[in-house]
């Protein structure tokens, strides 16, 4: 594990305070929850529902304590060794000490738990769709580069509580699809001296991320100058192209190839190097066919995808006799909605908040915000224009519980359904119909 800036500091005002708790639950992070005697809360890392552990306290808030465990005085039924040789140490993931159906258990309880606290909506606890693959499902991967002196380089991820330091990661992160391990592999091989194949500069972010095919891209962030990215494409097997993002957000290619062909849902997709897709094609074909499937018979109705990326949706909902509008900010995913999708769609360039109010209301709102959640003014927009049904899709539930709170007033919750893009992690991704409560 190295050190990779300044240490942020931590306050721990009684180093030898220590107690044992009782875990019950799994918060939104990943952390276990117990409770003191005086009823503050504890988030204890790497503990599991039903351990009674003995802890040391970290931090210390008004309402609410961080500690890490000293013994397992009696470890719970959900827990099992991690098989990574790297989870001790490693941030990449947080719930690899539970069994995947303790995993999938308390992914529900925080979705509903969100719900409950920040939204105050009353339901049960959703049903969590696992994904088909616990393991190697990442088709996407971004990993931290450092150049420490002495030409010493470390890549990897985060460590575990301590985003100043980085666990250096091989190719063997349990993770990762095969052909990106292979790639990630080759690139640590290849990148020369101090890494001097890539860009210079302290910092890099490194983000591969692979075909179903097997072919991969590197995008890279940070830094400066450009490295010799022909070099690494003519070295590294499987390595078709190497992108680069400026400060300003745009990407332009380096080297290799400027389209990236990829298949989803039995379609042809062009990508570019930045083109976001879900990073677990399995569990997110499931997600798809449930969308597809609470959108219904939507022949002759007016649609509207926000967020929508190269248009997954829309092509599906398209080729069924809607009339489909898409939204999305992407330049690039923006041509290649429309290249792929046809007649019965349209797809606007822009930002959602700026054009969704241009063509409300529809009869079905489709809403797949990044991890921040909903601009207000498409709250707004959606209220003053209501549609006959929302799908929210979100991937953080916090912030999907705050839209549906905010939503209330004109839409109210008619289903909530969870799917497991991200095993061994406390992320989930949660699809929420909405309907209009004047209907």
């Amino acid at each position: 594990m190295i050190r990779a800036g300044t240490h942020s500091g931590r306050r721990c005002p009684n180093p030898s305070a220590k107690h044992v708790l009782t875990i019950n639950g799994i918060a939104a992070g990943g952390t276990g929850v117990g409770r003191l005697a005086d009823g503050r809360v504890v988030f204890v890392q790497r503990a599991a529902p039903g351990d009674t552990v003995e802890v040391e306290i970290l931090e210390e808030k008004p309402r609410w304590l961080r500690a890490r465990v000293l013994r397992i005085i009696e470890a719970s039924s959900a827990r099992r060794t991690p098989p990574c040789p790297y989870y001790e140490q490693c941030g990449g993931c947080t719930l690899q000490h539970l069994a995947y159906p303790a995993q999938l258990k308390a992914k529900s309880q925080i979705v509903r738990d969100s719900l409950q606290r920040i939204g105050h909506v009353a339901v049960e606890s959703p049903a969590i769709e696992p994904s088909p693959d616990e393991f190697h499902y990442r088709n996407r991967v971004s990993f931290t580069l450092t150049r420490l002196g002495s030409r010493r380089v470390v890549a990897g991820f985060h460590a575990l509580d301590e985003p100043d330091r980085l666990v250096d990661i091989a190719g063997d992160c349990l993770l990762t699809e095969p052909a990106l391990a292979d790639v990630w592999r080759g690139l640590r091989a290849h990148w020369g001296e101090n890494a001097n194949r890539l860009p210079a500069g302290e910092t890099l972010r490194l983000t591969l991320q692979t075909t179903s095919g097997g072919d991969t891209t590197l995008l890279v962030e940070g830094g400066f100058g450009e490295g010799r990215p022909d070099a690494l494409v003519d070295a590294v097997p499987g390595l078709i192209s190497i992108w680069s993002r400026a400060a300003d957000g745009s990407i332009r290619p380096l080297a290799g190839e400027e389209v990236v062909r990829e298949q989803r849902n039995g379609e042809p997709i062009d990508l570019s190097g930045g083109t976001f897709l879900q990073v677990n094609r399995g569990a997110a074909a499931l997600m798809e066919d449930y969308i597809a499937e609470l959108a219904g018979d939507v022949a002759s109705q007016r649609v509207i995808d926000a967020y929508c990326g190269v248009g997954i949706h829309a092509r599906r909902l398209a080729a069924r006799g809607a009339w489909v509008t898409g939204i999305e900010i992407d330049a690039r995913a923006v041509a290649e909605a429309r290249r792929a999708c046809g007649s019965g769609a349209q797809f606007v360039e822009g930002r959602v908040e700026d054009e969704i109010g241009k063509v409300l209301p529809a009869d079905l709102v489709i809403v797949n915000p990044a991890r921040a959640g909903l601009d207000a003014g498409v709250v707004e927009a959606l209220l003053a224009r209501p549609s006959g049904r929302i799908l929210y899709v979100s991937c953080d539930a916090a912030t999907l519980a705050r839209d549906v709170a905010r939503l209330e007033p004109g839409f109210l919750i008619r289903s909530v359904r969870g799917f497991d893009l991200f095993p061994q992690t406390a992320h989930v991704e949660t699809v929420v119909e909405l309907a209009c409560a004047t209907s």
